[in-house]
């Protein structure tokens, strides 16, 4: 997808969106590097817009591990579903309904989970819902890794998780805070 088409989406629904161009490399990278790509045999991602984290992640996982894409934005579905990987599932619907669609897939837990949607502007009981939903389905010693635009959020994923480290990336537009909280 191109950025201008990118931009627009944002435009058109900033809450749900949560930025107005794609995450950068950098940035991808940044996430991406929490996750023991040997060992995940189910990895979950939020909020995978137009894929560019997407394909990060599907350039670095096994061959018989599973991701499961959340995004409730039609347009990027369209984009995510043009992504030619059988690993890949797009799922055209809510994060707060991991659960369902993990039993769907033969599977209780998740080994990782990666996330793009804007937490602080969605509604706050949806976010907490999402959150919670979260820890309840990602595996012991596994990585809940949000990305942010502020450290706002920072007091969300401690509360829930009981643990936060950030990672800064000046190198991305505008420039991101990785959260990664550890199920322990």
């Amino acid at each position: 997808m191109k950025k201008i088409e990118f931009f627009k989406e944002g435009l058109k629904n900033l809450k749900a969106v949560g930025a107005f161009i794609p995450t950068s490399k950098y940035a991808s990278q940044a996430m991406i590097k929490h996750i023991d790509f040997q060992e995940a045999k189910i990895i979950v991602e939020y909020g995978a817009g137009d894929g560019v984290i997407t394909k990060h992640i599907l350039k670095a996982m096994r061959p018989d591990a599973k991701l499961l894409a959340f995004e409730i934005n039609p347009v990027f579905c369209e984009q995510l579903r043009a992504i030619e990987d059988d690993r890949l599932v797009v799922i055209e619907d809510s994060a707060e309904k991991l659960g369902e669609y993990l039993a769907q897939y033969g599977a209780t837990k998740t080994d990782f989970i990666l996330s793009a949607l804007p937490l602080v502007s969605l509604p706050k009981e949806l976010g907490k819902r999402i959150l919670d939903t979260s820890w309840e389905y990602l595996a012991w010693g596994g990585n809940y890794i949000q990305i942010n635009y502020s450290t706002m959020a920072k007091k969300l994923y401690k509360h829930t998780f009981g643990n936060v480290d950030v990672d800064f990336v000046p190198r991305n537009m505008p420039p991101a805070f990785i959260s990664v909280s550890r199920k322990e």
